[in-house]
């Protein structure tokens, strides 16, 4: 039997259908197909082979840091959404095409007696290959469907394991976890099922025109047949009664939606949107009700209707009155209307961000006063840190780096250590391997991945540049941690001596291949000592990388690096390993791929190893009535990078923050520990479900790590940015704006846009010196001082750290940083001062302004480095800056600043005090100096100005003399630090001779 698929047979030859067959053509040559064909195979086979390797090498990665249980949790949550949601689309679009063609009509056009739509030859070519057809389409939409689910596998951990924050919105009284962790997922559900019903549906309405099903020249009451018109019925019931859930869930969405004000419910969404959307999410239901009862009434005139009703409502009630309550009800009178939802929002944001536990005091900038002005002023700013981050990373370089191919971060990081019994604060950076320091000759594959492999070491300044007995502040920097032997500080602390190799670093090298066979020698180069003429060798023996010993982990790494090398060189043998992966910062990320990391992580030496510390922050976007904003713009300042990488979310917008884990990397072995800071915390403890053993319990932190865990900057910075706007707790202030605060522009460079950074030392509180993070904030559009915030950063004090203090200055007369810092350049006296540097070969530069709180007042303090103009040459401390009670100071250390601003008045010592000398002097100073020198100089006297030249001009002869020893031994580091010294001794040589 015939069928409507049979073509008809070509017209016969001569001699009718029984006559000769023509000869066919010859075949073409087949070689360009099969070369063709054999590329391809070959492209294929290569991404392939470059997926696999990308991936096995991956998880090798994580095996190799301890941590194959985050691969494995992450690949079956993927594989499971895949296979999930993949099958169901592959499903729901096989289901469609295969009962539209079952069901398709049995007199097609085509045949006697109906006219031809132009579908006869899709038919015929589809018809006899209907299951490659059902089952191509099927895997194809289901890939796309199962690869857009992977991508959900954090909404739907957080869904899976949700949790309760206790606090409930005012809107809708579901508590915050709702939100955060079940309507996101929820949503995705919901877009996923209307997507199904889109695809279906297009699936049978091309199916069905393909095969006659639907039939668009017919007349109007039989273009469908029944079959098309229950199925296209049902899809579109399904689409519809999909959405009418979507406007139910969107309800929801109106408090953690960003408005033009404020973020989160407003007067409009409550009294026009919300139930806009509710009646919405009715007349959807309604449609799906009149597109269900299509199947059997077979009209399509209520579907129309109810369709019709349905985008008339979304329309009046979406758009435009919501436009019109806003522009008629609320822009008139924004304040009134609006009050009590930015009143919603200030609380929920306060929160959000732990504003609410911000302890406030109003201060009159009064200054010290009475008996021992001066030492009072001394002992409270003993630990003033004058040695700035940014500016010495230079001379950290010069003075303890003797190899190019070593360097330090270009802004230094601050830390505490117990040194002699004291907490000094200290200013340190990793001696990290720098390739770009390699000579271009130099830079060949062996020497970049198997001899410069690490760096070594760190090196650390005591911060108020006094020595280790802490007594007087030095003209020089004072190093704690160094190359001479002196310089131990920081190592000594551990009985066993430090392991100071540095293989897992910020600018660590792509990859590393190390160790040696059981009979080769060390070609890795470590840091020469002072007594080495050549570099020596080490070979890496941690226990850290990933074995490439075998040929098989040859040829996998030799592809993710496209380097043939791991299969052709000597160096690759039995016993090595490769290193990659190893900043610190991205160790982290990967093993907590759940965790948004601080910018910064911090060097400590603890325990004879060096750790990098990191503050991992669990964040989101979804916190009710909270506040929303980009973390970029919330932790942007003068001194943060650019780029900051805050890549958790999609976008980098959150409205809440909490610092919940703190994380170490070894610096040798690249061992990656989690801790769980904020224990309370709902999300911490829905990923420490998602990946149990992941998080260690806090009171497991090693108690001498805990001395150098602090309070994480871009927590404060965040912090700082919402408080200078809801420090006010008033909705009618707030939204007037009148007293509104700003962190102030960086005030050592005029043209920077970019705000001041927070600083960290120690502050006098009652007479005791507590290790904090510092701000300030100006009045918008203003210079002076309004506030300055500080927060509790010793994390050794359990009861009050992290607590926030903000001191108030109501009466606006204070300065601020940018108007100091103009008083401090113009400054008449400072620039006498400066006026033999700058007529000589030396800038001067500007160190950090700080601000300190001096019991109800406050004091500013800068140091003020010149650098000589030659490329050898550094930074050099050569004034302190001081600005207190009005007045300017400069002095060689903060003391004679100090002094130097009270007018140089000391004031009398209490004579009731038993060291003080009773004795009254000969001799008592004139009532008033004299307003000019002597016609002839007097003779000097021992101790005299005179005398004190001489001596610095024999300290800095001896001083060069002792340099061109150590130039000659070539010890260049300990030549440098003489050099310097010796030209510091003839610039104040120099300056006391006028």
């Amino acid at each position: 039997m015939s069928t409507p698929f049979d073509r008809p047979s070509g017209p016969a030859g001569p001699g009718g259908p029984s006559g000769p067959t023509p000869p066919r053509p010859a075949a073409a040559s087949r070689r360009p197909g099969a070369l063709v064909i054999t590329g391809i195979v070959l492209v294929i086979g290569f991404m392939l082979l470059s997926g696999f390797a990308s991936f096995w090498t991956e998880r090798l990665w994580f095996r190799s840091v301890g941590y194959s249980g985050v691969f494995t949790t992450l690949l079956l949550t993927r594989i499971g959404l895949f296979l999930v949601f993949a099958g169901l689309m592959a499903a729901m679009v096989a289901l469609t095409i295969a009962i539209a063609y079952r069901f398709r009509p049995l007199l097609w056009p085509g045949l006697p007696g109906m006219s031809d739509d132009g579908m006869d030859r899709y038919r015929a070519l589809l018809g006899p290959r209907m299951g490659w057809v059902i089952g191509g389409s099927a895997v194809v939409m289901g890939l796309f469907a199962g690869a857009s689910a992977t991508g959900q596998w954090r909404n739907f951990s957080m869904w899976r394991h949700s949790q309760s924050f206790g606090t409930t919105d005012p809107y809708f009284n579901k508590d915050v976890g709702f939100y955060i962790f079940e309507l996101p997922f929820w949503h995705y559900i919901v877009d996923y099922v209307m997507a199904l019903a889109v695809v279906g549906l297009m699936a049978s309405v091309l199916v069905n025109y393909l095969f006659g099903g639907i039939r668009l020249s017919a007349r109007p009451g039989e273009r469908l047949t029944s079959a098309a018109q229950i199925q296209v019925s049902a899809l579109l019931a399904m689409f519809v009664l999909a959405k009418a859930v979507d406007y139910w869930l969107d309800r929801f969405d109106l408090v953690t939606n960003s408005g033009s004000i404020f973020t989160g419910m407003g007067y409009t969404d409550d009294k026009a949107v919300l139930p806009a959307k509710e009646i919405l999410a009715g007349i959807a239901v309604v449609c799906a009700l009149l597109f269900l009862a299509n199947i059997w009434r077979r009209t399509w005139l209520l579907p129309s209707v109810g369709v019709a009703l349905f985008a008339l409502s979304a329309i009046i009630l979406g758009l435009i009155l919501p436009t019109v309550v806003q522009a008629i009800r609320v822009n008139p009178n924004v304040p009134d209307r609006e009050g009590p939802y930015i009143q919603a929002n200030i609380d929920a944001t306060r929160k959000a961000y732990a504003l609410d536990q911000v302890e406030t005091t109003t201060v009159e900038d009064a200054p010290v006063t009475g008996g021992g002005q001066v030492d009072e002023l001394d002992e409270a700013t003993s630990s003033v840190p004058l040695v700035d981050p940014k500016i010495v990373s230079e001379v950290f370089e010069q003075q303890q780096q003797v190899r190019a191919y070593y360097s330090v971060n270009d802004v230094l990081d601050v830390d505490r250590y117990e040194i002699a019994g004291t907490d000094r604060a200290v200013v340190l950076g990793v001696r990290e391997l720098d390739q770009q320091g390699i000579d271009e000759g130099d830079r060949n594959w062996s020497n970049l991945h198997t001899v410069y492999t690490h760096g070594d070491g760190v090196i650390a300044a005591y911060a108020n540049q006094r020595p280790e007995d802490d007594e007087s502040q030095s003209l020089n920097i004072q190093w704690a941690e160094g190359q001479e032997a002196d310089e131990d500080a920081l190592t000594s602390l551990s009985e066993e001596g430090v392991e100071s190799r540095v293989y897992f670093g910020e600018t660590s090298p792509d990859y590393s291949v190390v160790g040696k066979s059981d009979s080769g020698n060390d070609v890795e180069l470590v840091l020469p000592s002072d007594e080495d003429e050549e570099s020596p060798e080490t070979t890496y023996d941690g226990t850290g990388g990933v074995p490439v010993g075998n040929l098989f982990h040859k040829l996998l790494y030799a592809m993710k690096f496209s380097e043939p090398n791991f299969v052709l060189s000597g160096r690759v043998n039995e016993n090595s390993k490769v290193l990659y992966d190893r900043n610190p910062r991205t160790m982290v990320e990967k093993v907590a791929p759940w965790l948004t990391v601080d910018s910064d992580p911090y060097p400590v030496v603890v325990d004879g190893r060096i750790q990098w510390v990191l503050d991992g922050y669990t964040v989101t976007d979804k916190y009710p009535l909270s506040q929303r904003e980009s973390l970029e713009t919330m932790t942007d300042d003068a001194l943060q990078d650019n780029d900051n990488g805050f890549q958790t979310l999609p976008t980098d917008e959150i409205n809440y923050l909490r610092n919940s884990v703190k994380a170490t990397v070894d610096a040798y072995d690249g061992t990656v520990t989690l801790y769980a800071w904020d224990e309370n915390d709902p999300i911490l403890k829905a990923w420490d479900e998602v990946f149990p053993g992941l998080l260690k319990d806090r009171a497991d932190i090693p108690e001498a790590l805990v001395s150098h865990l602090r309070y994480p900057e871009d927590l404060f910075k965040t912090q700082r940015y919402q408080y200078q706007r809801y420090h006010e707790t008033s909705a009618k202030d707030w939204f007037e704006g009148s007293t509104r605060w700003v962190v102030p522009n960086e005030p050592t460079d005029k043209n920077s846009v970019r705000k001041q950074p927070p600083y960290r030392f120690f502050i006098d509180d009652d007479g005791a010196q507590r290790w904090s993070l510092t701000s300030v904030y100006v009045p918008r559009e203003r210079e002076t001082l309004v506030a300055y915030m500080s927060v509790n950063s010793d994390a050794t004090d359990e009861e009050d750290y992290g607590k926030i203090t903000v001191r108030e200055l109501p009466d606006g007369r204070t300065d601020g940083p940018v108007q100091i810092a103009a008083a401090l350049s113009t400054d008449e006296t400072v620039r006498q001062e400066l006026l033999s540097f700058t007529n000589g070969d030396a800038e001067p530069i500007f160190g950090n302004l700080l601000t300190l709180p001096i019991e109800d007042s406050f004091m500013y303090v800068q140091p003020l480095y010149t650098r000589r103009d030659s490329e050898s040459a550094f930074p050099v401390l050569s004034f302190v800056l001081v600005s207190y009670n009005g007045r300017v100071g400069i002095g060689e250390t903060l003391r004679e600043a100090i002094e130097d601003s009270l007018d140089g008045v000391v004031a009398t010592p209490d004579p009731g005090d038993p060291e003080t000398p009773t004795e009254t002097p000969t001799e008592s100073p004139s009532a008033s100096p004299s307003e000019s020198p002597s016609a002839s100089p007097t003779t000097p006297v021992p101790g005299g100005t005179q005398a004190q030249i001489r001596d610095l001009l024999r300290q800095a002869e001896a001083a060069f003399a002792e340099a061109d020893a150590a130039q000659a031994a070539g010890n260049t580091v300990k030549w440098a630090r003489l050099m310097e010294e010796g030209r510091a001794l003839i610039e104040e040589a120099v300056r006391l001779a006028g």
